[in-house]
């Protein structure tokens, strides 16, 4: 079943996208919730038309994204833990960790748009995440996890 999707679906994909998706999860969640409507001839002649008159907003969107993410490259991200024994920490670093460390530098970012190498972190070291700012725009920060 092909969707044209109304919002951003994680995992899926972002709106406005045409996207295949198994039939009972268009029918039963995506299309009820109003996330998605069918992809007919006449929706995607709309949505081209729609994407048309949206190319200049969006271009400047994408500008907007890269000085972000040129100024979180810039960062030096360091995240405090209480560590156990080795290198161990108690409980563990996540996403909202790290957009926190971000809020603190002066740059707010959402945690749904941070990815982290298997879902959370528990040992000290120096790792990256990556940061989508922007569907075109994908960042890669580094950023550290030092004993408290």
């Amino acid at each position: 079943m092909e969707l044209i999707l109304r919002e951003d679906v994680q995992n899926l994909g972002f709106k406005d996208d045409i996207v295949k998706v198994k039939n009972g999860f268009g029918r039963n969640y995506l299309i009820p919730n109003g996330k998605a409507v069918i992809a007919t001839s006449s929706a995607r002649k709309v949505l081209a038309e729609n994407l048309k008159q949206r190319a200049h907003k969006e271009q400047k969107l994408v500008d907007d994204a890269n000085k972000v993410a040129k100024k979180l490259q810039g960062f030096e991200i360091k995240i405090k833990s209480k560590v156990g024994t080795g290198d161990k920490l108690f409980g563990s670093v996540g996403s909202q960790d790290v957009a926190d460390a971000f809020e603190k530098n002066g740059q707010a970012v959402e945690k749904k748009f941070i990815t982290l190498p298997g879902k959370t972190i528990k040992r000290l070291g120096a790792y990256e995440a990556t940061v989508r700012i922007h569907r075109a725009v994908v960042v890669q920060v580094a950023f550290e996890i030092i004993a408290e």
